[in-house]
């Protein structure tokens, strides 16, 4: 089910507020600074394709950029592959600027800051890939981050036209397809990192790469069963529980350690969301798997620096401040 937000029904004075509420509700918080003088006009349309977060978005001219301040109060980080389907953008992160044009590709981190600078009016294709699932560190996604890729020839050539698919159809595939190709984009931007860094993506070629895939995405698909832990995913694939933390040794997290983690994600995405019908913080504590609320309190409260009801008190108060997108504009398709 595809969510689409457009200032198509917004009052000229509302729509740059709404704009910007939308691409944060839709990409990440970020700055958006309009370059026209007229009223704006955009469109955003996004879907869930397996762990992957797949946005088409046709705008006026704008310059966003996201800063620590915004990194700091988003959960979860992304490596960001765009593909410009009209217009240019100029694109710059890490000391890094290039302009990608019509057909090029523009990759780039949210867990740092950068600035897309777009001086005319442009659509593109975003696919969001979380850095849990790519499982790898950070030296190589700074490698590749804040570069464009052309795409007549090589690795882009190649790329281009499975992503622009996969956005364009997003919408029609079933939870069990787009798991699957979920899996390939990431063995792709895997073998993108290879070709850019010059040697062999870490683990993607031997069993061990194939099977800690295989092993985040049980994880992903069970964080809401209160029962999931590193024994019964051991049971799952059929390995021992020793071989099973050998296995994440190289990922800079253990296997209890990812699980609360994405758990707590979830939760502070799910709490950030305003409306009359948000759900209870122990509702959602126990939606993705927590079924002890002082043990929660005090997990969100080591990662977020905030109690979860106080979290959502200040997540929806910056929304309130900034307007509410859902108000006007919105439509599920």
């Amino acid at each position: 089910m595809s969510l689409v937000l457009t200032t198509a029904s917004v009052p000229d004075r509302d729509k740059l507020t709404f704009w910007r509420d939308a691409m944060g509700e839709a990409l990440e918080p970020m700055t958006v600074t309009p370059r026209g003088d007229g009223p704006f006009a955009g469109r955003i349309t996004t879907d869930r394709i397996g762990c992957l977060r797949v946005s088409t978005v046709e705008a006026d001219a704008q310059r966003t950029s996201r800063t620590a301040t915004h990194i700091a109060r988003t959960p979860g980080t992304f490596l960001v592959v765009g593909i410009q389907t009209s217009g240019t953008v100029t694109l710059a992160q890490d000391g890094r600027q290039a302009t990608a044009g019509t057909g090029d590709i523009v990759v780039y981190d949210t867990a740092r800051p950068y600035c897309l600078d777009y001086p005319e009016r442009f659509s593109a294709r975003l696919v969001h890939v979380p850095h849990h699932v790519l499982g790898l560190p950070d030296e190589e996604i700074r490698r590749v981050a804040g570069t464009v890729i052309g795409t007549e020839e090589g690795f882009g050539a190649v790329l281009m036209p499975f992503l622009a698919t996969l956005g364009s159809s997003a919408h029609s595939y079933s939870p069990a397809v787009g798991r699957r190709l979920a899996a390939g984009v990431v063995d792709l931007l895997a073998t993108l990192v290879a070709e850019r860094t010059g040697h062999a993506a870490p683990g993607r070629e031997t069993s061990h790469g194939q099977l800690v895939l295989r092993v985040r995405d049980h994880i992903e698909r069970n964080l809401g069963d209160p029962a999931l832990s590193p024994e019964v995913i051991a049971k799952a694939h059929h390995i021992s529980v020793r071989y099973l933390h050998r296995l994440f040794e190289d990922e800079g997290i253990t296997v209890g350690r990812l699980i609360q983690r994405r758990r707590l994600e979830q939760c502070a995405r799910e709490l950030a969301r305003s409306g009359r019908t948000a759900p209870t913080v122990s509702s959602v504590a126990q939606r993705w798997g927590f079924v002890n609320p002082a043990h929660f309190s005090r997990a969100f409260r080591g990662v977020y620096g905030l109690a979860p009801r106080e979290w959502r008190r200040v997540r929806v108060a910056e929304a309130a401040t900034h307007g509410n997108p859902a108000a006007c504009g919105t439509a599920i398709s």
